[in-house]
């Protein structure tokens, strides 16, 4: 097996972190029945990784039952203990193609996904958490269905490619991070960015649209407060009912 990224990280704190981000999603309201996946690599490469099983409800999700899987085992769907075919294929893929995402979250949430289902799914910069994503999102606008082919994988990672948030047209929305506590913050404050344009769009007045410039500062000015993302994991973390 491949070393974690780095000897801080255990395989250990990596599954407690990752089964404390399903229940912390699930308290925000944005899990959905039993689907909807997050995974996190155990390895430099990105090959071996985390999973949640199949069908099992976000808010039952404990370290332990978390998969290990390696994206380059070809037999890994004809096992028993199988993960849902689309997670494979999307996740899989994603950690193969792209090691710099350590941390894959994908999720239904309502202003998210609303979103996603505008023409236009654009997360233009009219405020603070809106400019957050600013030179950051991708749109994948091709949706065919439940993803369940390695095609659409592949072609997620392309869109994918450089940024760090991908708006999944008609579907949903896909973060990844280097940490856990980064890409729950990120989704933390993509549904608040998507919430302030669905809302303000509601209205039916013009925007008040922030040039790129002042976007781009903006966007720039929030990474002095990426430490921010730690400590509100840990404040979510301690919400959450005792195992």
């Amino acid at each position: 097996m491949n070393p974690p990224l780095n000897c801080t990280d255990t395989i250990a704190d990596l599954r407690r972190d990752l089964s404390d981000a399903f229940r912390i999603c699930h308290a925000l309201g944005w899990s959905e029945s039993v689907g909807n996946h997050f995974s996190a690599a155990t390895s430099v490469d990105g090959h071996e990784f985390l999973l949640n099983p199949k069908w099992q409800h976000f808010a039952t999700i404990a370290p332990e039952d978390l998969l290990l899987l390696d994206c380059g085992d070809l037999k890994v769907l004809d096992q028993p203990n199988a993960p849902d075919a689309s997670a494979w294929c999307i996740h899989g893929t994603l950690h193969r193609r792209l090691p710099e995402a350590r941390v894959v979250l994908h999720v239904h949430s309502p202003y998210a996904t609303a979103l996603a289902c505008l023409k236009d799914p654009t997360l233009i910069p009219i405020d603070n958490n809106t400019a957050r994503f600013f030179g950051r999102t991708a749109y994948d606008l091709t949706f065919g269905g439940i993803a369940d082919a390695a095609e659409e994988g592949e072609r997620l990672a392309e869109a994918l490619c450089g940024k760090s948030v991908l708006v999944m047209g008609n579907h949903g929305v896909l973060i990844v991070g280097e940490t856990v506590a980064e890409a729950i913050e990120d989704l933390y404050f993509f549904e608040k960015a998507a919430q302030t344009l669905i809302l303000a769009r509601s209205s039916g007045q013009p925007l008040a649209v922030l040039s790129d410039a002042v976007a781009q500062k903006t966007a720039d000015g929030w990474l002095a407060y990426r430490g921010m993302a730690e400590r509100h994991f840990a404040y979510l973390r301690s919400t959450l009912p005792k195992n």
